[in-house]
């Protein structure tokens, strides 16, 4: 297998993609756990009568003739919202897509990663041993080329015989939505308060130790960002959390710390220790809870908000039911959080229409909410009537 590098091989590549016919079947691969972005490394296209192109998106830089000559083609993609970010990066933006593990999963497969269901529709095994390398490696064996290419050289067969199950289950119109949805769903925004999603942070006493933690992830983070490397694989979360509980006197005592390591942990310890000694100095110290506009996590609904807990205790045994009535996963009959946002605070008055525009809302899809409305409306009125004396609301 080849890898197109050059400008020159990438233009004639387009040239003949366009030339092939059928929907484009296309891929990315990342390095994730690796590297800091998460940009594609390797992008790998087929299209009935053009074959199999490999490209090195950092090589060739911008796909914007690409995305010209394919843009209104339908994309095959599996797991499209794992890949779509990487792809816009590089100019790469479908405007329709078909997406076989969302397909497998409307159409109730029961395992739905690339591997088992080529195995199950097409009867190939199809090896996964590469899906978790360093694509950024360079260059690039031969064997995991190959993995690559088959990877989008079996989707345009696997779509058809997606499509054609879908299809026999009355589901088509329903892949549609959830296709298009992929399609427009927002980047989720990444806020001021990232450090705050350091693992084992709720160990952390004391607003001083907090601000040590944030300064130290933010160290991290900045270097990760520069050297394009992964930052847990500069200095793990478990290390930054021991260094900010630990609170040591002097470069020596982070040094001595057993719990302070990683690959970059001493080679960079003037690094940790300037963000250690700027957490301690600091007049600007976190909040020890930052108010928050999410709604609770379940398990605290009975005591917090019974009335909801019962919604939405509720709601979920029967969109269970709904879920085996059409073979299709409750997660995407509806999603858990939106489940529970409406439960927490339902429409008012509760009706069928209230519901079903509550439900819009939030962003359900039509046949969604064609599934589920009437029997969330008949699941919250029953919660309702089976609500104890006495028990207050804490909406």
């Amino acid at each position: 297998m080849h890898v197109i590098e050059s400008r020159e091989e990438y233009l004639e590549a387009v040239a003949a993609i366009v030339a092939g016919h059928g929907p484009i079947a296309i891929d990315a691969e990342r390095a994730s756990g690796f590297r800091y972005s998460q940009r594609a490394y390797l992008i790998q296209i087929f299209r009935r009568g053009s074959g199999v192109f490999l490209f090195d998106p950092p090589a060739i830089g911008s796909f914007a003739e690409l995305d010209a000559a394919i843009r209104d083609e339908e994309w095959i993609l599996h797991a499209a919202s794992q890949d779509l970010a990487c792809l816009r990066e590089v100019g790469l933006d479908p405007s329709r897509i078909f997406d076989t593990e969302l397909g497998a999963r409307l159409a109730g497969l029961p395992r739905v990663g690339l591997g088992t269901v080529v195995e199950d529709l097409l009867g190939i095994h199809l090896a996964k041993e590469h899906s978790a390398a360093d694509w950024s490696t360079r260059p690039l064996p031969q064997s995991w080329l190959v993995y690559a290419a088959l990877d989008v050289e079996l989707l345009p067969d696997l779509r058809d015989a997606m499509a054609a199950l879908l299809e026999t289950a009355g589901k088509s119109h329903i892949a549609e939505q959830e296709f298009a949805a992929v399609l427009a769903r927002e980047a989720k925004v990444v806020t001021g308060d990232a450090w705050r999603r350091l693992s084992g942070l709720h160990s952390v006493r004391g607003a001083r130790n907090l601000a040590v933690a944030r300064e130290l992830w933010e160290a991290r983070d900045a270097f990760a960002r520069e050297i394009d490397t992964a930052p847990g694989r500069l200095v793990p979360d478990a290390s930054l959390i021991a260094a900010a509980k630990a609170m040591p006197e002097s470069r020596h005592g982070l040094a001595s710390l057993r719990e302070f390591n990683g690959r970059a942990s001493r080679s960079e310890l003037p690094r940790w220790w300037a963000a250690i000694e700027a957490g301690r100095a600091t007049e600007d110290l976190p909040a020890l809870r930052v108010a928050s506009e999410t709604i609770p996590p379940p398990r605290v609904w009975s005591d917090r908000n019974p009335v909801a807990d019962k919604r939405l205790k509720s709601a979920r045994a029967a969109i269970a039911v709904v879920s085996a009535e059409v073979d299709i996963p409750v997660e995407n009959l509806l999603t858990p959080e939106l489940l529970r946002r409406l439960a927490w605070t339902p429409p008012e008055p509760l009706e069928l229409e209230s519901v079903t525009s509550a439900l819009a809302g939030l962003g359900a899809r039509a046949w969604q909410v064609d599934a589920i409305a009437q029997v969330i409306l008949d699941a919250f009125v029953d919660a309702s009537q089976t609500i104890e004396p006495g028990v207050e609301t804490a909406s």
